[in-house]
């Protein structure tokens, strides 16, 4: 498995978020918050900010303290048998786990804000899936089903009441959309 971004920083989980805070800030955000949440047995920091009159929340899985890769360690490079962490070796082993998330959840903020800000995205586009809704869900929470759906089925939801959804023809079918991946895949 690769490593992953910031898995040996040192930085800790506050720097990171103060670092965030300070981030957006520079990019003209006028409101910033952090909390946490459980939900479905897992624990979400979630960070909000308002930029250009957007809401945009990201919510941040944490990990399971529970895993076996904070409670257990293999006792040797060359056995798959482990032995039980002690609980001082999980909360460092967990803590370091989530200072990486921390740091990664930085480095995809500013590189969106600077993507919008060199004017390769607009902000509209880059945080569209974080937007947050009256509902109080983000629109990737929201259409995600949607779109599931639609690959399941074929066909588009109505979008209004009373209304037939079309069909979609198949991917493979579809002219524009082998057009497009070839554009994609083939050498400039």
């Amino acid at each position: 498995m690769p490593a992953r971004y910031a898995e040996h920083t040192r930085v800790d989980s506050g720097a990171s978020r103060a670092e965030i805070e300070r981030t957006l800030v520079r990019y003209g955000a006028t409101a910033f918050q952090y909390g946490w949440e459980e939900r479905g047995g897992m624990t979400l920091a979630v960070l909000g900010f308002k930029v250009r009159g957007r809401v945009v929340k990201f919510s941040l899985p944490l990990p399971d303290r529970r895993d076996k890769q904070f409670t257990e360690v293999r006792v040797n490079q060359s056995s798959w048998a482990t032995r039980e962490r002690s609980p001082q070796q999980q909360e460092v082993v967990y803590e370091q786990a989530v200072k990486q998330r921390w740091r990664a959840l930085l480095l995809v903020i500013k590189a969106k804000l600077e993507a919008v800000a060199a004017g390769i995205v607009t902000l509209e586009s880059e945080f569209l899936s974080q937007t947050l809704l009256p509902s109080g869900e983000t629109i990737g929470e929201w259409v995600e089903p949607q779109v599931e759906q639609v690959y399941r089925t074929g066909g588009m939801p109505s979008l209004l009441p009373g209304t037939t959804p079309r069909t979609l023809p198949a991917p493979e079918a579809t002219s524009g959309h082998s057009e497009a991946v070839s554009r994609l895949t083939s050498p400039p």
